[in-house]
């Protein structure tokens, strides 16, 4: 079979994604990188997208929806006591793709890859700290391709990194859990940095009332990931409660008049994560000329990853002058970080 970018795509997820993470999505994936008809299925994918996540999520979608097919056994997510033999497992998913084509096309076409991490927020709680150590403001933060806006509410949230002691709020339902694979530590502080407001861009928000929307964020989290999907789940209900701006649209088009309504004594602070991949080189440079065009008349720190590589960044402007660090390695999924900072 000739080199095919989708087929490479596959494998690349396997390898670099799933791998130690996902034994039925890393299987799978292999499979299809094999199987012209899937990737034929899977090049109906939006473009820009990341076409596994998207395929995956689409047949995961639909068999919470209710669809009745024996490939439901080999998901965690659906079943109580899943299946483990792996090729019986690429025999289903093949024959419940071509069954269902008619209905994953226009998921593929339409859908967005729009994971909601909660349990990135592990390593935006110390950045968050660590900038308020610096300018000692409240923070403004306008956060790029929000989704529901779950990553906004980080300070509403606890958190621990592998000893006793907890920090954020203690009183959250919302427990988070996560590692620092480093020497380096960050200074963690008892008390939340003050939060002056909320605000969230997305080309499509994500609205948590809506059911089929609901679900769609539900079928991106991977079927073996329980704990992600009740995380998920209990910090849907801070964001039904809470206050946030979601506004959809371009937020790199969107960003300069929103920082020129946010008064000076707050700190902006632009922030997205696993978010510039599904960029083009062109608009991840735009955003960075943005972000040094409003540092030139007020304080902005900006917090990112996948712009240059995959590692974690914090750029920063005060008085118009330029700080670029990098922050640490990071897994995906959150699970454990590196601090270089």
């Amino acid at each position: 079979m000739k080199s095919n970018p989708i087929s490479e795509k596959f494998i690349n997820f396997a390898i670099t994604e799933c791998k130690g993470s996902s034994h039925l999505y890393e299987y799978l994936s292999l499979k299809i990188a094999q199987d012209e008809e899937i990737l034929e299925l899977a090049s109906h994918a939006r473009k820009g997208q990341p076409v596994p996540n998207l395929l995956f999520g689409a047949v995961h979608y639909l068999l919470l929806k209710g669809k009745n097919h024996n490939l439901k056994d080999f998901f965690p997510s659906i079943v109580d006591m899943p299946r483990e033999d792996k090729e019986e497992s690429f025999t289903y998913f093949k024959d419940f793709c071509e069954r269902n084509k008619d209905e994953i096309i226009p998921i593929l076409k339409s859908k967005l890859v729009q994971t909601n991490e909660v349990r990135r927020c592990a390593y935006l709680f110390p950045i968050f700290q660590y900038i308020f150590d610096i300018v000692k403001k409240p923070l403004a933060l306008i956060e790029i391709g929000t989704s529901a806006g779950m990553q906004l509410l980080w300070d509403k949230y606890s958190y621990s990194y592998g000893k006793n002691e907890i920090y954020g709020d203690k009183d959250s339902k919302v427990h988070i859990s996560s590692k620092i694979k480093s020497d380096k530590s960050p200074s963690l502080q008892g008390s939340n940095p003050p939060v002056a407001s909320r605000i969230g861009i997305d080309l499509n928000t994500i609205d948590l009332s809506n059911d089929e929307e609901y679900l769609w964020l539900n079928a991106l989290i991977w079927p073996e990931h329980n704990e992600r999907r009740e995380l998920f789940e209990k910090a849907a209900e801070y964001v039904k409660v809470n206050p946030l701006i979601l506004i959809e649209g371009d937020g790199i088009e969107l960003l300069p008049g929103l920082s020129k309504g946010i008064p000076k004594e707050y700190c902006v602070c632009v922030f997205h994560t696993h978010v510039a991949n599904q960029m083009s080189k062109e608009v991840r440079n735009s955003l960075l000329e943005q972000v040094k065009w409003i540092g030139r008349d007020r304080e902005i720190f900006h917090v990112y990853n996948n712009i240059q590589d995959r590692y974690l960044h914090l750029d920063y402007y005060i008085d118009g002058k330029e700080f670029v660090n990098t922050v640490g390695e990071t897994d995906g999924h959150g699970r454990w970080f590196t601090w270089n900072l």
